[in-house]
C-alpha cells in the first residue's frame, strides 16, 4: 500500500517536469524543440495538394500567425481573420512633364482669367491601383507647380502674375471606389489638402514650388482610382495660370492592415 502510494506521488510531481518535448534532443529548451542544424518541419494541410489557392507548388507561399496562433496561409481563421501585409506601390514622376499642356503629355493648366473669376479649378491626373483585401491606405504625393501671369496652354514665353496680389493653390484627390467613375458621393469627398501662396512683388522668378501632401483612408479589396485636383484663387481682375507637373513629381501609396 505504501510502494503503490509513493509511485502515484512519483508520476505527479515528476510528470509536468516533462512537458516539453523534444526531437532529436533529450533536453528540450521549448514546449517544442526540433534540434538539428538540418532540421525541417512539414505540415501537409499547407502544401499545394491541399492548400491550392495560396500555395501553387512553384512559388514560395508566405505563411502568417493569426489572431489564435496557429500557423496559417491566407487569410487564417483566427480571431484576426485577415493576412498581414504591408506594401507599398510607389509611382515617380506620375504627372507628365508638360505643365504648358501643350499635347506631347498629360500635363494640365488650371486657369483663373481677369473676367471676374476668383476661383478656378481643374484635374490633374489619375492613377489607378488595386488592393488584395480590405485595408487601411496611406497616400503621400509632391506635385510641382509652374505659376504665371498668361495663359501657359499657349506655350512660352511666360509673364509674371500681377503684382501686388497674393495668389493661393491648393491640390487634393478623391476617390473613385471600384474604378467605375465618380459617382457624386464620390465626387464629394476630398483627400490629402494642401494649399500654399504665392505673393507677387518685382522679385523673384518663375520656377517650380512643391505641393505635398497626404491622407489616410480605408478601402475595400478591389481596382480604384485617385483623380488628382489643382484649385487656384486669384484676384478677380487678373490673370493667373497654374501649371502642374513640370518638374519631378512622386506618389506613394502605402497599404497596409
Amino acid at each position: 500500500m505504501k510502494r503503490t502510494l509513493l509511485f502515484t506521488i512519483g508520476i505527479l510531481i515528476i510528470g509536468p517536469m516533462y512537458a516539453q518535448v523534444g526531437i532529436g534532443t533529450t533536453a528540450p529548451q521549448e514546449d517544442l524543440h526540433i534540434a538539428g542544424s538540418t532540421s525541417t518541419m512539414r505540415i501537409e494541410s499547407l502544401d499545394s495538394a491541399n492548400n491550392p489557392t495560396y500555395n501553387n507548388g512553384v512559388d514560395l507561399a508566405p505563411v502568417f500567425v493569426d489572431g489564435n496562433g496557429d500557423i496559417v496561409l491566407g487569410n487564417g481563421t483566427g480571431a484576426s481573420g485577415q493576412e498581414p501585409f504591408n506594401f507599398l506601390i510607389d509611382v515617380p514622376d506620375f504627372v507628365a512633364d508638360d505643365p504648358y499642356g501643350l499635347g506631347y503629355g498629360s500635363g494640365s493648366v488650371v486657369n483663373s482669367d481677369d473676367l471676374g473669376q476668383t476661383q478656378v479649378e481643374g484635374q490633374i491626373t489619375t492613377v489607378t491601383f488595386t488592393v488584395p483585401q480590405d485595408a487601411m491606405v496611406e497616400v503621400k504625393y509632391g506635385i510641382t507647380l509652374l505659376i504665371a501671369g498668361n495663359d501657359l496652354s499657349a506655350g512660352v514665353p511666360t509673364t509674371y502674375v500681377d503684382f501686388d496680389q497674393a495668389v493661393s493653390m491648393m491640390t487634393f484627390f478623391k476617390i473613385d471606389l471600384n474604378n467605375d467613375g465618380l459617382d457624386a458621393t464620390e465626387a464629394g469627398k476630398e483627400y490629402g489638402h494642401k494649399g500654399q501662396y504665392y505673393a507677387t512683388s518685382n522679385q523673384g522668378i518663375i520656377g517650380y514650388p512643391y505641393m505635398n501632401g497626404q491622407a489616410y483612408f480605408t478601402i475595400s479589396q478591389g481596382t480604384h482610382t485617385l483623380y488628382f485636383y489643382g484649385r487656384i484663387n486669384d484676384n478677380a481682375a487678373s490673370y493667373t495660370s497654374v501649371g502642374f507637373g513640370g518638374a519631378q513629381d512622386f506618389l506613394k501609396i502605402r497599404v497596409y492592415n
